[in-house]
């Protein structure tokens, strides 16, 4: 996993973080009326949003999960469009991590790796990495991710996602 150099998209993706909680609660309950929200792929939603930061419209693929056993700690992971034309995965995690732990990732119990944290704000720590062939392949073709952090040095806490839909809503990106 590497890392991606663009931070101008930090203050939309923060914008964003306080309500893809409720964006997941609502989509469980019913329609959603929100108007940045423009589909559901999945397991996922797709979300676009004009921001003073960028010129027009900003879309991103987004799934929030809260961690196995420990519903009180939220993690988002985001998916978009990077300024080259590849996929940028971003993650934001709780405040009260382990920083130097990084994140992991298994796909379908496979090790992926781990990458270390970008930045961390009061809303929560980020993690990015620019989606290489091979993890967009593991993403499209993948069943189940699970994104590791540690709370203490002995404790990881794992947030499973589904990639169901995953394909589906990637190539919806503009």
């Amino acid at each position: 996993m590497t890392f991606s150099g663009p931070i101008r998209l930090w203050l939309c993706v923060l914008a964003l973080f306080a309500g893809f909680a409720a964006l997941n609660a609502s989509h469980a309950a019913g329609p959603v009326t929100d108007p940045a929200f423009k589909g559901v792929f999945g397991d996922w939603a797709l979300r676009c949003e004009s921001n003073a930061i960028a010129a027009g419209e900003q879309c991103v693929l987004v799934q929030s999960v809260a961690a196995d056993n420990k519903p009180d700690l939220q993690m988002v992971v985001i998916v978009l469009k990077g300024p080259n034309g590849g996929y940028v995965l971003r993650i934001v995690v709780p405040l009260g991590i382990i920083l130097p732990s990084g994140l992991g990732l298994k796909i379908d119990n496979v090790d992926i790796g781990r990458t270390g944290f970008m930045r961390c704000l009061a809303n929560g720590c980020m993690a990015e990495v620019v989606m290489d062939d091979n993890l967009l392949n593991r993403f499209t073709t993948g069943e189940s991710a699970l994104f590791v952090i540690f709370t203490s040095p002995a404790e990881g806490v794992g947030f499973p996602i589904r990639l169901a839909g995953f394909s589906n809503g990637v190539v919806k990106l503009p």
